[in-house]
């Protein structure tokens, strides 16, 4: 090998270490990559999104930087926060979901409509919901938590299982969290998910860097450019 050529190979070299570094050290400790593989958050967010999640929005715990065994530099979520947190049942499994109730809250559901503290939160019809496949449609509204952010949810009926609760008391140190799409979530008004600690939690999703639709299979790579969603391409996550 000449040494022309040696030089070119060793600036490859440090080159493809220093991207290698540089995206260890960006999925590590700001940024980690994760995709949408059910409909619990829509109108939110949709199978096969794929957003960014910032994992220093509330400090770093032992699921979010898995050398470190206690959470450091925390900052507390704020409410219609949607956060990716680890399932305590397994400590493995992630979910997403978003924040309605914060450490001493009283959170219920009555006849569909979420309550905090006893108030109900506000919402006000919009226009329905339509699914790609455009054979069906949901109710959405526009719900207001008490901070003033706004996101939307779609109902189905406001007399299902989930519809109407007990009272859940949110633990210090823990979070209540439920789907956009209220009548399809397993999420903190359920037992197998619960109030999520802040230990369990992740980071806060911020923004949607790529989207598809399941209207093509891997093998149909003419269908490609016809299903991705270009209009959610860097989407901020409200």
């Amino acid at each position: 090998m000449t040494g022309k050529n040696s030089s070119v190979y060793r600036e490859f070299i440090r080159t493809v270490i220093v991207a290698c570094a540089l995206s260890f050290t960006i999925r590590t400790f700001f940024y980690e990559p994760f995709n949408i593989p059910s409909g619990s958050m829509i109108p939110t967010l949709l199978v096969g999104d794929y957003l960014f999640v910032s994992k220093a929005s509330y400090g770093y715990s032992l699921y979010s930087i898995p050398i470190i065994n206690r959470r450091i530099f925390f900052i507390q979520p704020k409410l219609g926060d949607v956060v990716v947190f680890r399932l305590a049942s397994d400590n493995k499994t992630n979910y997403i979901k978003r924040i309605v109730g914060l450490p001493g809250d009283d959170i219920q559901v009555k006849n569909g409509i979420l309550h905090i503290n006893g108030e109900p939160v506000k919402r006000r019809r919009i226009k329905n919901f339509n699914f790609e496949n455009d054979k069906e449609s949901s109710t959405q509204f526009i719900e207001t938590l008490p901070n003033g952010r706004e996101h939307r949810i779609i109902e189905y009926s406001d007399n299902n299982s989930a519809d109407n609760t007990p009272i859940y008391h949110v633990p210090a140190k823990h979070y209540f969290a439920m789907g956009d799409n209220r009548d399809n979530s397993q999420d903190s008004r359920f037992s197998e998910v619960g109030t999520i600690s802040e230990e369990n939690l992740v980071g806060r999703a911020d923004i949607l860097f790529f989207s598809h639709s399941e209207q093509a299979k891997l093998w149909e790579i003419w269908k490609w450019p016809f299903v991705i969603r270009y209009s959610r391409i860097l989407e901020k996550i409200e």
